[in-house]
């Protein structure tokens, strides 16, 4: 039976499906490696030289011991698996990311081991183990060609020893990048012969891999495998069998454990176990994370886990390819029950450099050289990268970074598991951001070791004490004091713990007798035992943050065919309610973790499982939160942040212990096989050509080849969902459109031609499943296995077209996601779902496009300048457009000025200019970064409705943006250019206040204009006015305004206006709400009629009117020296041509004149409301207040607006005292609601003379007093407030002290309300008053707080 025709029934349960080697074809010679000669080919595309010069790939600078040859696959068994297709190209470049490597007997030559990933299109992987050892070169041909080579390398560097002309300053991040990975070469045993080669004295070798890839990541069995396969070739004894029987036992004989058991099958020496977690467990992960968290530190690596959670681009920094994958896997394997969606790349070869520049979330890994300067690396694009130096211990994280959930208990728990491991938790550098780029962290005296004796110190997987343990068990040995107060403990009884502890680690590295487990099934149980209870501690905060998610998961859908059909227009998820439901600390984190892929695709799948059979991980993940509500039943809204440690570690650890001390199958043992006698012959040193008949075949019949029918349908099927799944996520959708990025090398490969038809789908596929993915696929994804030969420059460009196409569709996806959760109720009538966006999620959408701007502007960057990309191009473009105004004098890039409306017409123009908001934000000493710099100006050009419109015009200079960018950027493709501008500019329909609300600390110029009456008379004043500008973060104190500030402008009929305008500079006030207006009435025209007063923010542009209407002077309206005023945003004239007209709806604002004639003048013509009408205006004030403080307190807004507004508290109990009020005018005076209140309270103070109120009941006399006391001290206040104004602060005041609901009686009762109201009035009727009471209490339950600006001079 062939090797093909066996795999089908055995494949998917063999543990093993190929055995390859990789080396040298002696047949074809040395060979460059074509993709080193591919990178110098589009390098020398770039800088405009001739292609063809660097296309041989012939580098005769480089000594040729240290260039880069070509390896191949030399062979592989079996020829193919149906499940698995051999990809010989892929195989063989992650077997030897490097090629070929050449050594001599004076240089280092040990083996060494590392793994890799194959992952297919649909989402499942491959492991391969790779064992790399090096085998003398006994071939003629190869070691004269390498002989050759060093003569021309000589007479090169001969030639070469004059410097040369000082290459150009502007050097490509990719040039930086290569160079600083080659500068560095591993040290070698003989310094003086290093990087020689002689043939008549020296021997030559050359690596050579052995390669197991295998279905799971068993990466300890494979990897004793391999090493014992390799002590077989280099022993001096040939090994028990020949070669063929160990890798045809582990072909075809030893299956893949089940679910839940352990198996045992033989190496060429010793046995070797393995084990499989249960279907309940965690997924079988058997890299050793005590390894990851070694290297990084606790700290360190929670602080990696959460940038991948937050999918960042996170870019590992290694020599060690093993260290790389280590990491890689620990970081994705601690993500249960979320998956990575994106680009996964553990080893990164330096021939594919330029994949870094792709602007999408990935996880790479990049190889460095042993004493490589981190400070010369210099990435495409780090505004969010997180950046990860494996070697020297520290990271780089992104700025705006938010911390995962009780952070620091979380680290505790951590660090005591591994303690408890005897593995040191304190390695480490502590992270950083870049705010400081370049600089190298201090090390330590104890890293400066060298990394050999360090690791040999510090192995926890060899079962060693840390460094610091073992130090200070060896000073308590050696010292006798220690040892006699140690010995006086004991006799008393007292034990030392922490001692015994570190004794018990180190006898138990010498306590095994004969009967024990061996060294390697030691180090086996305690890597399981470790990586479990780790893991467990991960999901256990999983499980906690996430116990109630279910509870907001929509499922609207009636079934899989409609869902999948309208999945891009439904809400799957109510971010906002699950977002109010979780704790205060635990919302910088989830607000961002939830507009994730991972997550999404996570509450896809669980939508899906009522359909189709459960994800795996989520099925667990669900079985978990099932059992932890059965032992802890707990209501959402008992929810709180106290931290939950794990409970089930010794239980995680004691099935892994049991599977691996009672072993549930044995694999037949190795045997000789029916083979041709003489055939690959033993050679000490040397591997064997294997016999490729005998390895191609496997056994007739076993007993488990066609077990897994069942999980084969299984398999389909989770197949089929996952195509469903990733084909509609936006970002995955770009990624997979955009890239093959198969194994761990990222490989992208395009047809040329158009996209091939969709396959059909399987039969339970229905004609709109068929009909989505077609139009999922729009985008032309055109997915195969890797064909390495198809990595041509053409191929790199159409990839690179296609990241233009993804970046447009994300934008396209961001805009409408912002616009639809902005819109509100509008929106939920159109059925786009929400009514609000909470201030928290507003933040993050936003801080999710200041990171696609940053990509955008990444991509393609010819020559990187600073860590942001775009504030880097914002500079170039200062700089040019300020050279050609100093040659033109005059102001540029200001936008033509509008006709204004009147209420504007008095406010200077604002000049719109982008080089003004540079200027702007440089002028901020609190941001310390570019990219702080950048999201800033984003932040600050949104909020003005000029996001779109600054980058046409910093686009614009095609001069400046060919110089920064290569030809297949984003940037410089005219057509998406245009469409992503189109999108940003959807963006002014709705109100942003980002800058305002995150730079609360920042100065700003704020310009006050006070508009009169138009009557010129009345315009003028001899008095000095004042002004108090009032915000939502604090308010600027009394400002006077000088006398001389009186201006004239004319409007188009040349009508004159005259007004104040007053320029001052204070701290962030935030959104402005109120205004108190006033004067000192001096001089002979002291009597003021204002109409509005004009505040504008100078930075942003936000312009707020404040209505007046009223006088301010003594003998006039209410005799009022001083106005509260509650104002809106106004919209300018003429912003409607520029798109920038539409807005949110407005704040509250004070009362119109229109309402205050209408209810103080029985003589004022406007429509008096009706008690109906009056009552319900008091409900809609109250139910409004009620709303504020259910909001979460960052949210509410100003409650001054609520109270004092247009449709405020105030507004609507003046219309309830005025109904009914009798004839408002005596004699030509005016009579106030305060009138009345004062008269009232005169007569309570007359009567408690008289003694009247003291035969009242207790409560009521107090009651009376406090009426009486609240009255008196509003009118006894120094400010210069008039009747109106005294009304307004006494219903604050009592609605602050819960007082309003007993005083309504005190006045109903009073004997004067006969005399001022008729009998129709709404305060004699007892049914409304007693309402009015009832609806007033309902505000007794929150804590109304007064701005103090507004009680100012109030001492109660």
């Amino acid at each position: 039976m062939s090797g093909s025709s066996a795999a089908p029934g055995a494949a998917p349960c063999r543990f093993a499906h190929y055995f390859a080697i990789c080396g040298i074809d002696t047949d074809t010679g040395l060979e460059p490696d074509e993709l080193a000669a591919l990178y110098q080919w589009l390098e020398a595309d770039r800088q405009g030289q001739d292609p063809g010069d660097a296309a041989s790939g012939e580098n005769l600078e480089q000594s040729p011991l240290k260039r880069t040859f070509k390896s191949k696959v030399l062979a592989h068994y079996p020829e193919n698996v149906e499940w698995n297709p051999f990809d010989q190209d892929a195989v063989n470049m992650l077997c030897m990311p490097k090629g070929l490597s050449f050594r001599t007997q004076a240089d280092q030559r040990d083996p060494q081991f590392h793994s890799f990933i194959i992952t297919k299109e649909d989402g499942s992987r491959t492991y391969g183990f790779v064992h790399t050892f090096y085998e003398e070169v006994t071939s003629p041909q190869i070691c004269s060609a390498m002989q050759t080579l060093h003569l021309m390398h000589n007479a090169q560097s001969a030639t070469a020893n004059n410097p040369s002309s000082a290459s150009s300053s502007s050097s490509s991040s990719m040039d930086s990048l290569a160079s600083s990975l080659d500068e560095a070469e591993p040290p070698t045993s003989s310094s003086q012969r290093a990087g020689s080669y002689d043939s008549s004295r020296d021997t030559l070798y050359v690596s050579k891999a052995m390669c197991l890839i295998t279905p799971m990541p068993f990466m300890h069995a494979c990897r004793r495998f391999l090493l014992q396969l390799h002590r077989a070739v280099t022993s001096a004894t040939a090994p028990p069998l020949p070669l063929e029987s160990y890798v045809h036992n582990i072909l075809y004989e030893v299956p893949l454990p089940a679910p839940g058991r352990s198996l045992k099958f033989h190496g060429v020496y010793e046995p070797i176990v393995c084990q499989r977690p249960g279907l309940g467990e965690l997924q079988l992960a058997d890299f050793p994370l005590a390894e990851a968290f070694s290297l990084l530190g606790v700290e360190n690596l929670v602080q990696v886990f959460t940038c991948t959670l937050l999918e960042m681009q996170i870019l590992l920094y290694s020599h060690d390819y093993q260290r790389l994958m280590t990491v890689a896997e620990g970081i994705t394997t601690l993500l249960f029950p979320f998956q990575w969606q994106h680009v996964y790349v553990p080893i990164l070869p330096a021939s594919l450099l330029y994949f870094l520049d792709a602007p999408v979330p990935y996880l790479m890994g990049l190889q460095s050289k042993e004493g490589a300067d981190r400070s010369k690396l210099e990435l495409p694009q780090e505004a969010n990268l997180c950046f990860v130096d494996i070697d020297n211990h520290y990271i780089e994280l992104p700025e705006d970074f938010p911390q995962f959930p009780n952070k620091a208990e979380f680290i505790q728990e951590l660090s005591e598991v591994l303690l408890s491991f005897n593995v040191s938790a304190n390695t480490g550098a502590p992270p950083r951001t870049r705010t400081s780029p370049g600089s190298a962290p201090c090390t330590p005296a104890r890293e400066r070791r060298p990394v050999a004796l360090r690791q040999l110190e510090d192995d926890g997987r060899n079962g060693n004490l840390a460094g610091e343990d073992l130090a200070l068990l060896q000073l308590l040995q050696g010292n006798p004091t220690l040892e006699r107060l140690q010995a006086l403990t004991k006799r008393t009884g007292v034990t030392v713990a922490r001692v015994d502890a570190l004794r018990a680690g180190v006898s138990a590295q010498g306590s095994q007798g004969p009967g024990a487990r061996t060294a390697a099934e030691e180090e086996e149980l305690r890597n399981a035992k470790l990586n479990v209870q780790l893991r467990e501690v991960f999901a256990s905060r999983f499980t906690t943050m996430f116990a109630d998610y279910e509870a907001f998961v929509i499922q609207s859908a009636p079934d899989l065919e409609s869902w999948l059909t309208n999945r891009e227009q439904m809400h799957n998820f109510d971010k906002a309610s699950f977002l109010s439901d979780q704790p205060e600390p635990y919302l910088p984190f989830l607000s961002h973790f939830i507009e994730t892929q991972m997550f999404a695709t996570f509450v896809d799948n669980k939508i899906m499982s009522q359909w189709e059979e459960k994800e795996p991980l989520l099925r667990v993940f669900d079985g978990r939160i099932d059992k932890a509500r059965l032992y802890n039943v707990r209501a959402p809204s008992l929810r709180s942040s106290s931290y939950q440690r794990c409970s089930i570690l010794k239980e995680s650890a004691q099935a892994i212990e049991q599977r691996l001390m009672k072993i549930d199958h044995t694999a037949i043992h190795p045997h000789l096989l029916d083979m041709k006698i003489g055939q690959g012959k033993y050679e000490q040193g040397f591997f064997p050509k294997l016999q490729a008949d005998v390895l191609n075949t496997g056994p007739t019949s076993n007993k488990w080849s066609h077990r897994t029918a069942t999980a084969q349908r299984r398999k389909d099927r989770h197949r089929q969902q996952t195509e469903h799944l990733g084909l509609d996520n936006d970002l995955k959708e770009q990624v997979e459109g955009c890239l093959v990025l198969q194994n761990s090398m990222a490989f992208w490969e395009w047809d040329k031609a158009s996209p091939p038809p969709v396959k059909p789908p399987k039969k339970s596929a229905s004609a709109s499943c068929l009909k989505y993915m077609q139009e999922a696929r729009s985008l032309g994804k055109n997915l195969r296995q890797p064909k390495l030969s198809d990595l041509s420059p053409a191929v790199i460009a159409q990839t690179n077209w296609k990241f233009v196409e993804g970046l447009l569709k994300e934008c396209r996806t961001k805009t409408k996601r912002m616009l639809v959760e902005k819109m509100g109720r509008e929106a939920v009538e159109l059925g786009h779902g929400e009514a609000n966006i909470n201030g928290l999620e507003e933040n993050t959408l936003i801080a999710s496009l200041c990171d696609l701007l940053e990509r955008i502007w990444s991509h393609g960057l010819q020559v990187k300048q600073g860590k942001s990309a775009l504030w880097s191009h914002l500079l170039h473009y200062q700089t040019r457009e300020e050279k050609l105004q100093q040659q033109a004098e005059s102001p540029v890039s200001n936008v033509p000025e509008r006709r204004k409306s009147d209420c504007c017409l008095a406010m200077p123009s604002l000049r719109v200019s982008l080089t003004q908001d540079m200027r702007h934000i440089q002028s901020m000493s609190e941001i310390k970064t570019d990219v702080g710099r950048a999201r800033a100006w984003i932040r600050l050009s949104l909020e003005k409705k000029l996001l779109s419109q600054h980058l046409k015009q910093l686009l614009s200079r095609h001069a400046v943006t060919r110089k920064l960018y290569k030809r297949y950027a984003f940037l410089r493709s005219d057509e998406e250019k245009e469409q992503f501008l189109f999108h940003l500019l959807s963006l002014n329909t709705v109100d942003y206040f980002c800058f305002t609300s995150v730079f609360t600390t920042i100065m700003i110029p704020y310009r006050v204009i006070i508009i009169p009456i138009k009557k010129l008379s009345n315009a003028m004043t001899t008095s000095n006015p004042w002004v108090c500008v009032s915000g939502e973060l604090r308010d600027s104190g009394v400002m006077q305004i000088p006398k001389n500030v009186l201006e004239m402008t004319f409007d188009s009929a040349f009508r004159p206006h005259t007004h104040i305008s007053a320029l001052f500079k204070c701290q962030n006030l935030g959104k402005l709400t109120m205004v108190q207006l006033g004067h000192d009435n001096a001089g002979l025209l002291a009597k003021w009629l204002v109409d509005c007063v004009m505040v504008r923010n100078e930075i942003t542009g936000h312009t707020y009117r404040f209505p007046c209407g009223r006088w301010l002077g003594k003998g006039v309206d209410d005799g009022s020296l001083e106005r509260v005023l509650i104002g809106e945003l106004a919209v300018p004239s003429g912003e409607e041509d520029s798109g920038r007209g539409c807005s949110t709806p407005p704040l509250q604002r004070s009362p119109s004149q229109a309402r205050r004639i209408s209810i103080t003048s029985l003589s004022g013509r406007g429509s008096k409301p009706t008690s109906a009408q009056i009552q319900e205006a008091i409900g809609e004030a109250v139910i409004n207040i009620i709303k504020h403080f259910h909001k979460p307190e960052k949210e509410r807004g100003s409650l001054t607006v609520l109270l004092c507004g247009e449709n405020s508290l105030v507004a609507a109990l003046e219309q309830f005292f005025h109904f009914g009020f009798k004839a408002a005018r005596l004699f030509q005076k005016t009579v106030f609601v305060w009138d009345f209140v004062e008269k009232a309270v005169a007569y309570m103070e007359s009567a408690d003379q008289m003694g009247d109120l003291q035969e009242t009941v207790e409560p009521l006399g107090m009651t009376c007093q406090s009426l009486c006391r609240y009255v008196n001290a509003i009118n006894s206040t120094s400010r210069n407030i008039g009747k109106d104004g005294k009304f307004q602060l006494l219903v604050c005041l009592g609605a602050r002290d819960r007082l309003l609901p007993q005083w309504l009686p005190l006045l109903v009762e009073c004997p004067v309300i006969p005399r001022m109201y008729e009998d129709t009035a709404l305060l004699r009727d007892r049914a409304s008053v007693n309402a009015l009471i009832g609806v007033l209490e309902t505000l007794h339950d929150f804590p109304v707080t007064l701005e103090a600006s507004l009680v100012k001079g109030i001492d109660l």
